[in-house]
């Protein structure tokens, strides 16, 4: 396997439904609508639901974070090969049971419609499925980095299962695959975009080379790197591994 070259293969979802259990396949998902493991004792509940992005003018507790569904199928962060699924997305909201809503800096509880621009990059689009995942917590809660984190996991762990299938689908059912290569070209001038990611506490955080591409588990946070600078090839970058909680 070359460490130089990525290969995305992404799967088109036409139905997202919900069901007792996940199911998938390369152009249907099927998914509980709570979590399939015990909760935090931090938690009073989490639920799921399905919404249409043309059609959401309803109340949400705040948004806590967006987030691709990906897997990686072979090598690391990076390089090898990642299956995603397209036409589907997640947007993790979170608040207490006395409606304290979980942010750092704004909270963007309100209607969906008017809190969020879909079509934008990092959006879901208008065509778009949305997992909505609200996490809800006992009230007295204490808000810190670990129960942020808390949350964070929680959302990973509810999607693993769909990575697990998406892993063992065929690459020949995929929509769409693309190659990126790493190209090496002596002598020419050697160019770095340098990001400004955050760093200073509860969901003002960034984690770094998850297990899997924009997920949580095995990932480490830039606080608890220092903050110091850390040097990502593009398609590190391009690869997920980089997973912005703000």
């Amino acid at each position: 396997m070359k460490k130089n070259k990525l290969t995305i293969q992404a799967y088109s979802m036409q139905n997202v439904e919900i069901d007792d259990d996940y199911h998938i396949t390369p152009h249907q998902l099927q998914i509980p609508d709570h979590p399939l493991f015990d909760l935090d004792d931090r938690l009073k509940s989490v639920n799921v639901k399905l919404v249409d992005p043309r059609n959401c003018h309803f109340k949400i507790n705040t948004i806590m974070d967006v987030i691709p569904i990906s897997t990686k199928v072979l090598g690391k962060m990076g390089y090898g090969l990642t299956n995603t699924l397209t036409g589907v997305n997640v947007i993790l909201t979170g608040a207490d049971e006395t409606g304290i809503q979980l942010h750092e800096f704004g909270s963007s509880d309100g209607y969906l419609d008017e809190k969020i621009k879909f079509g934008m990059d990092g959006t879901p689009d208008l065509d778009d499925t949305v997992i909505l995942i609200d996490a809800v917590l006992k009230k007295d809660f204490e808000f810190n980095r670990e129960t942020c984190e808390m949350i964070f996991q929680m959302a990973d762990d509810y999607l693993q299962p769909i990575r697990e299938e998406l892993k063992m689908l065929s690459g020949h059912e995929a929509t769409e695959s693309f190659d990126y290569v790493d190209e090496k070209h002596p002598g020419k001038p050697k160019v770095a975009i340098v990001k400004e990611v955050a760093g200073q506490g509860a969901m003002y955080d960034n984690i770094l080379f998850p297990k899997e591409p924009s997920g949580i588990t095995k990932g480490i946070s830039i606080i608890d790197m220092n903050n110091m600078p850390v040097l990502l090839t593009a398609n590190e970058y391009r690869d997920g591994a980089i997973h912005a909680l703000v």
